[in-house]
Order: structure tokens, then C-alpha cells, then sequence
């Protein structure tokens, strides 16, 4: 029966929201992370009859029944979360949209929101590095490295790094690289809060410290934009429907078990 199919495909399809959720959540205390949303399409009908409409009447309407759904994206949603202070001298947090751009071990280039940066220290010399040491990027492509006797680092709202050096003069130490996509939903999640440009994501454009909206905050993280009680309510009708799916495979095969015992 194609009622059976039809079913299994809404169980799929909520099996699969429900791993999008429990995500969700598993992530509510992820810095920068961004909340997903499964989308999901109908499946192709079979047409049993046509509408045909003439001059000599007809159907006015199509007699026709679906296969079911299948999920068809998921979207991520790069609102920007909350900002939680730290009072940690390197961790930066981006109030408005924009990615900072991170150097891979391979020398490609990353994108992610997670501004909970660390000091690599080398000899006299600090780099700016990730959580896992990956490089932060100057607006120049350049390691923002800097000698580790200065002390008082900050950034302003635009990204310009400065520190103070042994004569307290305030010495620029480079921008950060803050870039932007035409359609950031197409990035390619890698997990460690990293993403990778793709065609569909578009080239990377640089925000310009005279046209940026962006500001740059010293001393604090963006949290997760997850809303554990809207991801609650999902999860609630995600199971309902899977139920609602199983009693129609349960109805279908009692139908099925009446049309065979007719015969005895």
C-alpha cells in the first residue's frame, strides 16, 4: 500500500528534524554558535486524472495523491546572539554581522564568529591564535604578531589592534580581517566553529573600516543564539508527527490485515 511508504517518508523527514534540534541544543552553550532549521519539500504526486476544463465541461480539479516528504535544507540562522562578558583581554565579539578570517596548518583561509582568542608565544614574540592555534588574520593576509613585551593591548570598535610599548606609546599592531559573504547561509559548516567559503556562500568581501556597521567588542564572547524554549516547542511537534506517522503505518497494516481476512 502506498500509504506505507508515504508514512515512512514523514518518520524520515522527523527523525531527521529531530537530529537538527537535539544540535540545537547539544550547542546552546557553543560560542557564536547558529541556531539551524530543518526545511523539508513535498514529494511527487501521481496525477490519477487530470483537470480539463473545456467549453463541454470536465474536471475542474485534479485527482491526484502525494509520496510523502523528504528534507530538502537546513538553514542556519546568523542572527547575532548575546554578548557575555568575560573581562578576558582577547576574547572579541562581533556586535553585527561578519566573520573574522582564520589560517589553517594548510594555509587555507577559515571564517568563524568565536572571537575567544589566545597568545602563542614564541621567544619575544606573541601571535594571536584560536583555541586550537590556528592563526587570526590581519586585513593584510598577515599573522597578527606582535612583540610580548607590550602590554595594555586593545581593540577599538573597527578591529585596529594597539599595545603600549616600553616608552608607553600606543604602537598599531594591524587590523583583524573582518569579511562578509553576499549569502552566508551557503558557508559550509567544519565544525570547531569554523566555516568554509563555497560557490553557493559567494567570495569573501572585506569590511571596510570606513563603511563597517560591525563593531568589534573587547572583553567579551557572543553566545549561542539558540532559544532552548523554541527549540523545546520543535521537539514537541517533531515527536508528535513522528507518533502521528507510526499510527498511519499501524492503520495501514490493520486495513490490510481486515482485506486479507475478507477471503476466509
Amino acid at each position: 500500500m502506498r500509504s506505507l511508504w508515504t508514512a515512512a517518508t514523514g518518520m524520515k523527514a522527523q527523525q531527521f528534524n529531530i537530529d537538527t534540534i537535539s544540535n540545537n541544543l547539544a550547542n546552546v552553550n557553543t560560542t557564536s554558535y547558529k541556531v539551524q532549521r530543518a526545511e523539508f519539500k513535498d514529494l511527487f504526486y501521481a496525477n490519477i486524472k487530470r483537470a480539463n476544463v473545456n467549453d463541454e465541461g470536465g474536471r475542474p480539479v485534479n485527482l491526484e495523491v502525494g509520496h510523502g516528504v523528504m528534507p530538502v535544507a537546513t538553514k542556519r540562522d546568523f542572527r547575532t546572539g548575546s554578548l557575555m562578558p568575560t573581562e578576558n583581554t582577547f576574547d572579541f565579539a562581533l556586535n553585527g554581522e561578519g566573520f573574522f578570517s582564520i589560517m589553517m596548518p594548510n594555509e587555507d583561509i577559515r571564517y568563524t564568529r568565536d572571537g575567544g582568542f589566545k597568545l602563542s608565544i614564541d621567544g619575544d614574540e606573541a601571535t594571536l591564535v584560536t583555541s586550537d592555534g590556528y592563526f587570526v588574520l590581519s586585513e593584510d593576509e598577515d599573522l597578527i604578531t606582535f612583540d610580548s613585551g607590550l602590554k595594555d593591548i586593545t581593540v577599538d570598535e573597527l578591529g585596529y589592534i594597539y599595545g603600549l610599548d616600553e616608552d608607553d606609546e600606543n604602537v598599531e599592531l594591524g587590523r583583524l580581517m573582518l569579511v562578509n559573504f553576499m549569502n552566508p547561509e551557503g558557508l559550509q559548516s567544519e565544525g570547531q566553529n569554523l566555516y568554509r567559503a563555497t560557490g553557493a556562500s559567494g567570495e569573501e568581501t572585506l569590511l571596510e573600516a570606513e563603511e563597517m556597521n560591525t563593531k568589534v567588542v573587547q572583553g567579551y564572547l557572543e553566545v549561542s543564539n539558540v532559544q532552548v524554549v523554541d527549540e523545546m516547542v520543535k521537539l514537541i511537534t517533531a515527536q508528535r508527527a513522528y507518533e502521528i506517522n507510526s499510527k498511519t503505518i499501524s492503520t495501514a497494516d490493520e486495513m490490510m490485515q481486515m482485506a486479507n481476512n475478507l477471503k476466509r
